[in-house]
């Protein structure tokens, strides 16, 4: 009894520190593993927001709690927020987002390329070690197809208008306009993220 009422307490507190930080999904959107703290970033490598934010959030998944599934998700609210996203799920097909990432960021913030035909990203992957026939294969693949399509509609089956956003847990969603600064959204994201272990250890839904 002593050990849920220290659960309460923490997320009272929680709740008084982060409450302007994050909105609550209405109804709960359902998460991969119930056994694990679902978290996924949705972004767009063309979003310079999302390029500044990124630092922040690799720094807490250098952290992150061995119970938290970390993903990603491109969104696209435009035609010409599909290239990019099909980049990172041709990545994700290949198995090199890590090897990628960063660098793709770079490419358009840093470099100010488009990275927008299927040359110019086939001559990025090339330059970081993958076979440009394998490359062409899988961005050109019903995988990827697949996710793109699926990629255009996920965003708003999450409420989410905006990036870079977090969700937590399929509960919360963390927002620039909710937390106003990529620290705070880090701060947002800790805190509910202990809120959901302390549920998971306790075994509440």
């Amino acid at each position: 009894m002593r050990y849920v009422w220290t659960i309460l307490l923490g997320w009272l507190l929680a709740g008084a520190v982060a409450a302007q930080e994050y909105v609550e999904l209405n109804p709960p959107r359902p998460t991969a593993d119930p056994t694990k703290i679902e978290v996924i970033e949705f972004f767009w490598y063309g979003c310079p927001h999302c390029f500044r934010f990124d630092p922040y959030l690799e720094d807490w998944l250098k952290s992150k709690p061995a119970e938290v599934a970390f993903r990603r998700q491109p969104v696209i609210f435009g035609p010409h927020w599909a290239p990019q996203a099909r980049a990172y799920f041709t990545a994700e097909v290949l198995g090199v987002v890590d090897k990628i990432h960063k660098d793709f960021f770079d490419a358009m913030h840093v470099a100010k390329k488009p990275m927008a035909s299927e040359e110019e990203l086939a001559e990025f992957f090339v330059a970081h070690g993958v076979d440009r026939q394998a490359f062409q294969s899988a961005f050109r693949s019903f995988a990827v197809d697949l996710k793109v399509r699926q990629a255009e509609a996920i965003a708003a089956d999450y409420g989410i208008t905006g990036v870079p956003s977090l969700v937590v847990n399929g509960k919360y969603a963390i927002t620039g306009q909710t937390a106003k600064t990529y620290a705070k959204m880090i701060e947002a994201l800790k805190t509910l993220v202990e809120r959901e272990r302390q549920a998971l250890r306790a075994g509440m839904p």
